[in-house]
C-alpha cells in the first residue's frame, strides 16, 4: 500500500494545529525559556520533538505523566529508557530520602557499594566493578583501560552504533562502504577515522579483516543493536565475536544500557555471552544519574600491572561524583526491588501483546513495516524486513512518517520515544495501556490509508 505524501502533509499541518492548541501552557514555558536555554530546552536534542515545542511536565509516576496543561500520557518512551523503571519507583524514593538525610557525595566509600558489587557479580558474572555517572562515561573508562592495557591506538564500532557521545563512535560508513565521520558530527577533536575502525553488525568476514591488523584495542559493541531499531545478531555471530577478539588480541565491551530491556542480567546474562567489559547506565538506579562497568580478572590484573597509583587520579578514569552515596543508595533499591525477576516475567510478557497488536495492525492494512521485539522493549520500522545492520536501518528512515506517528499519538495521550518508533514497558504499564496504544495505532494508520 502507498503512502500519499500529500496527504501526509496535509495531516501533519492538523495535528500540529491540534497539539498547538492543547498546550496553551507548554507553549507559553517554551517561550519564556528561549530568552535563558539555547533553543528553549536543556538539552540541545529536545528541539526535535514531533511538536514545535516541547510538552512542559508537570509531574510523573509509574507509568504516566502529566504536563502544564493538564492533559495525561501514557508514556512508553520512559527517559528512552532511563526510567524503565517506572518514574519514581516507591522502593528507590524510600531509599534516596533516607540518603539525603545520611550525607549524598563524599569521594568515600558507604557499605551499601559493597552490596552492588557484589549483586553486579551475580548478574552479569564479572569479578570487578568501578561507577560512573553516565553510560558514556563508563564507554570511556573502559576504552582507555583497554587501549592502556594493549597499547593499541584504535578501537571498532558498528554502523550506527550507539554508545552514548564517546567521541569515538561518531563514525559511520557512507554509500560506497568508505568510513566517514557521522553527518552532523559536532566540533570532533579529532577525525575520528584516526581512532575508529566501522564495520557493519552481522558482517563477520569484516569483523575478522578489521581485526587482523591487531592494532583495535577494543569492540565496543552492543549485543543487539537498539538505536537505529532493534537489530538482532544473526545466529552464530556472537560466537564468532568473541572467538575473533580472542584470536586477535582485542577486547571485547559489551554495552547493556539499551539491552538491559532483556532481563535482569541484560542480554549478555539471557545469552550466557562472555565479555572482557560490560557497560550498563540510564535505568540503573530509578533514574537518577549512575552508570557501571565491570571487567574480568584478566583484565583487572593487567589494568594494575601498569597503573600508577601516583596519578590515578589525573590519567582520565574516574569522577569526583561517580560513585556517589545517594546514586549506590538508589542503585542498591532499585537493583533489589524494582529490576527484578518478577518485573521481566511481566513487562516481556506485556511487551509480547504490545509487538501482536501492531503486528496485527499492520498486517490488517498489508503494509510493509515491521515491529521488533528485544525483552520488554519493541519499536516498529517502516519497511518491509528486518534489517541485519545499521546501513540497511538507516536508508529506510522516514522522518516526515516518523513525526507525524508520533505527533498523533502524543496528541491522544501516548507518548513513544522520539526519532525512532520505540516502546518500553515499566513495572507500572498495564494490558489496558498496551491496548490503547494499539487502538491509536490502528487510528494512525487508518487516517493515512483509508
Amino acid at each position: 500500500m502507498n503512502l500519499d505524501r500529500a496527504k501526509l502533509t496535509e495531516l501533519l499541518k492538523t495535528e500540529e494545529a491540534l497539539f498547538h492548541k492543547n498546550h496553551p501552557k507548554s507553549y507559553e514555558l517554551y517561550q519564556r525559556a528561549r530568552k535563558s536555554l539555547h533553543g528553549g530546552v536543556p538539552m540541545l536534542w529536545m528541539v526535535r520533538w514531533a511538536g514545535a515545542f516541547p510538552v512542559f511536565v508537570k509531574e510523573a509516576k509509574g507509568a504516566r505523566f502529566t504536563d502544564v496543561d493538564g492533559n495525561s500520557y501514557i508514556d512508553f518512551c520512559l527517559g528512552d529508557t532511563g526510567a524503565m523503571t517506572g518514574h519514581s519507583p516507591d522502593a528507590t524514593v524510600k531509599a534516596i530520602i533516607e540518603q539525603i538525610q545520611k550525607g549524598i557525595t563524599l569521594m568515600l566509600p558507604y557499605e551499601d557499594v559493597i552490596w552492588v558489587g557484589e549483586e553486579l557479580q551475580r548478574r552479569f558474572k564479572l569479578p570487578y566493578w568501578q561507577f560512573a555517572l553516565t553510560a558514556t562515561d563508563a564507554n570511556r573508562f573502559a576504552l582507555r583501560m583497554a587501549r592502556m592495557i594493549t597499547g593499541r591506538p584504535k578501537i571498532l564500532v558498528f554502523n550506527y552504533c550507539y554508545h552514548g557521545s564517546v567521541d569515538e563512535t561518531f563514525i559511520t560508513l557512507d554509500e560506497e562502504g568508505t568510513p566517514i565521520s557521522r553527518p552532523n558530527n559536532m566540533g570532533p577533536q579529532i577525525d575520528p577515522r584516526e581512532t575508529t575502525k566501522v564495520i557493519e553488525f552481522n558482517d563477520i568476514a569484516a569483523l575478522e579483516v578489521a581485526l587482523s591488523s591487531r592494532e583495535v584495542a577494543a569492540v565496543l559493541a552492543e549485543p543487539a543493536m537498539t538505536n537505529i531499531g532493534i537489530i538482532h545478531p544473526d545466529d552464530g555471530y556472537h560466537e564468532a565475536l568473541r572467538e575473533l577478539t580472542r584470536k586477535y588480541g582485542t577486547y571485547l565491551i559489551i554495552d547493556e544500557t539499551h539491552t538491559i530491556c532483556a532481563g535482569p542480567g541484560g542480554y549478555t546474562a539471557a545469552h550466557s555471552l562472555q565479555p572482557d567489559f560490560l557497560t550498563l547506565g540510564k535505568p540503573l538506579a530509578g533514574g537518577v544519574p549512575a552508570a557501571i562497568y565491570g571487567f574480568t580478572e584478566q583484565v583487572a590484573s593487567a589494568f594494575s600491572a601498569q597503573l600508577d597509583l601516583d596519578d590515578a587520579d589525573v590519567g582520565g578514569i574516574g569522577g569526583t561524583l561517580a560513585g556517589n552515596a545517594l546514586s549506590i543508595a538508589a542503585m542498591k533499591a532499585t537493583l533489589q526491588h524494582v529490576l527484578t525477576d518478577e518485573f521481566y516475567t511481566k513487562a516481556i510478557a506485556l511487551q509480547e501483546k504490545f509487538t501482536a497488536g501492531v503486528e496485527a495492525v499492520i498486517a490488517e492494512y498489508k503494509l510493509p513495516w515491521i515491529v521488533k521485539r528485544l525483552g520488554n522493549r519493541s519499536e516498529y520500522w517502516f519497511r518491509p524486513t528486518p534489517p541485519r545492520n545499521g546501513g540497511e536501518a538507516a536508508a529506510a528512515i522516514d522522518h516526515e512518517l516518523d513525526r507525524y506517528m508520533h505527533l498523533f499519538a502524543i496528541n491522544r495521550g501516548v507518548l513513544m520515544t522520539p526519532f525512532h518508533n520505540m516502546a518500553l514497558i515499566s513495572p507500572e504499564t498495564t494490558q489496558a495501556d498496551v491496548d490503547h496504544h494499539t487502538k491509536v495505532f490502528r487510528n494512525a494508520v487508518q487516517s493515512l490509508f483509508e
